[in-house]
């Protein structure tokens, strides 16, 4: 009968727990167990929400504190950055090459003075007696100009200015590398930000695991076991969101040194991950690579040098033109005497023809070794063009995918976090659910990442930004100059 009673007494009890739970809830708010609406939205409220300009964002998960755009990063970038400013010099020194060049059409000038005491030998042999006098130069002035020399110079300035077109490519190239790094650096910002609201959720969602499980435990409706289980986790959580700060602050230190401003002190991005339309076709995109690429214009630029390279070869053969003159003052007396001369010349230079046979094989050799390059230059860019093209195109199908895990997941956590809160439930069905729904944000989170990193290297694989799906140019055809548009 005793053993039928309490077995009666126990089922009574499990049969009222949810009721009791129920109770103890409401008449303890001071317990912490009072779950807040803006703590814990409903499913749908995590859903990404489309806004007036098309971007998909989820509600509430970016920083509120504008610091700094993607823009103004772009723009500190372009005036800092050391590589970039290393490739500017390059393009000047060039250019300074070129005027080296064209300076042998100038007239050359010379001037000598100096003082000599010969004795001579020969005529003391002769007359039997040494013949000792000083010879002085007070002024030598001299003179020349080469008129023409059959077409070196010309050849030579060609090179200089294919080489100077060279250079200036590389600074598009430098650039184009440089925002694409900044743009990388600038997403990974703002996804190590995102990272590190999960993180700071996470530790909220579990402290209010821990006070449930707390207030559950002075009521005696649940074990201690619940609380130890609560607080572990919660320490867990604090130690992530410790590796989520620091990763903010690694992340801004890439960025500042992409930017080339390394001291510059913390701040928070504009904006957080979002999505902006890219339906460029890849036959577009390759297109637009053969047309602004800027390794791939540096390809032909090198064919043309190497072409000019041989043509200046052959002409080693050819003399030149010039017409000197001179004026001296001097003599046995510092002023004794003057004489000048003047004329004009044609100049052979000293011909090696083994040499020069050589010199003109190698020069060829080099030549179809830059045709070679140009051809394996243009198949790499074709294909991380396609590369590129195929990963935009991965990343952008899997924005829905993510975005409908992180509802599922959150739908899972409130229900797993409802059946706790009533006293049903239990700790680690509940950490699954809360692991779940964090790891599905930083999923989503990491996709954004991934979409917005695979755009940028498409961009800079076609040398071009795309601004809302379209190619934004930035040339004027009438006058060459850049326009000032917006970087996407």
């Amino acid at each position: 009968m005793i053993r039928l009673f309490a077995v009666l007494i126990i089922s009574f009890m499990f049969l009222f727990q949810p009721a009791c739970n129920a109770a103890l809830w409401h008449k303890d708010s001071a317990l912490g167990n009072e779950i807040k609406k803006e703590e814990y939205p409903d499913s749908k409220d995590v859903e990404p929400k489309k806004s007036g300009d098309d971007t998909l964002v989820i509600q509430g998960g970016v920083e509120t504190s504008i610091d700094i755009t993607l823009e103004e990063c772009l723009k500190y970038a372009l005036g800092n950055n050391p590589r970039i400013q290393a490739a500017m010099q390059d393009v000047f020194a060039s250019d300074a090459r070129i005027r080296q060049t064209w300076a042998s059409y100038f007239p050359q000038f010379g001037w000598q003075t100096g003082y000599t005491k010969i004795k001579q030998l020969q005529l003391s042999d002769a007359l039997g007696r040494n013949l000792v006098f000083n010879y002085w130069v007070l002024g030598q002035i001299s003179a020349s100009q080469m008129l023409y020399d059959f077409g070196v110079t010309q050849n030579q300035v060609t090179i200089r200015k294919l080489d100077n077109q060279g250079y200036r490519i590389t600074l598009t190239s430098t650039v184009n590398d440089v925002i694409c790094e900044v743009k990388t650096a600038y997403y990974n910002l703002q996804y190590a930000m995102e990272a590190k609201k999960v993180a700071e959720d996470s530790v909220a969602r579990y402290a209010a695991f821990y006070d449930q499980a707390k207030a559950f435990y002075k009521a005696g409706t649940k074990p201690k076991v619940d609380v130890t289980i609560a607080e572990v986790n919660l320490s867990n959580a604090k130690l992530v969101l410790i590796q989520a700060e620091n990763a903010v602050d690694v992340a801004m230190a890439k960025l500042n040194n992409t930017m080339g401003l390394p001291y510059t002190n913390k701040y928070k991005v504009a904006e957080g991950l979002r999505y902006d339309p890219c339906d460029i076709t890849l036959e577009k995109a390759i297109q637009i690579a053969r047309e602004s690429r800027p390794e791939f214009l540096l390809a032909d630029v090198r064919v043309e040098e190497a072409r000019q390279n041989v043509k200046l070869i052959k002409k080693s053969y050819f003399p030149q033109i010039t017409i000197e003159g001179q004026y001296q003052i001097g003599g046995m007396h510092p002023t004794s005497n003057y004489g000048y001369n003047y004329g004009g010349y044609l100049n052979f230079p000293t011909i090696n023809g083994m040499l020069i046979k050589n010199e003109i094989k190698e020069a060829k050799a080099l030549y179809s070794k830059e045709q070679s390059n140009a051809i394996n230059t243009k198949n790499d860019i074709y294909y991380q063009v396609q590369e590129s093209y195929y990963s935009l195109t991965e990343k952008k199908n899997k924005i829905p995918v993510a975005t409908l895990g992180v509802k599922q997941a959150k739908e899972n956590y409130d229900l797993s976090f409802g059946r706790y809160k009533v006293g049903v439930g239990d700790p680690i069905e509940l950490k699954e659910a809360q692991v779940q729904y964090q790891n599905a944000m930083l999923t989503y989170y990491q996709t954004m990442y991934d979409y917005n990193t695979a755009r940028a290297t498409l961009e800079k694989n076609i040398g071009k930004n795309i601004a809302n799906g379209e190619v934004e140019l930035k040339q004027d055809n009438c006058k060459g100059k850049k326009k000032a548009k917006k970087h996407s």
